[in-house]
């Protein structure tokens, strides 16, 4: 007879690619900031700079990317 085993949480594909947790006591989720695609040119070379490093998510936000990032 089959043991009886627990459904384990899926990760959203798409998050675990995008997002990066860090370590530590106060959990904090990394991401990319968004424009900086296609079309830099247009940009201000500072604010260009400013675009290349990655920021954390808000508090607000935290939840409902905590939901898709489960491990």
């Amino acid at each position: 007879m089959a043991k009886m085993t627990k459904i384990k949480m899926k990760t959203n594909s798409s998050a675990k690619k995008r997002f990066k947790k860090t370590g530590g006591k106060t959990l904090k989720i990394k991401r990319f900031k968004a424009f900086r695609r296609h079309l830099m040119t247009k940009g201000t070379p500072k604010s260009n700079r400013q675009l290349r490093h990655a920021t954390y998510f808000t508090a607000a936000d935290l939840p409902r990317i905590k939901l898709l990032l489960p491990n």
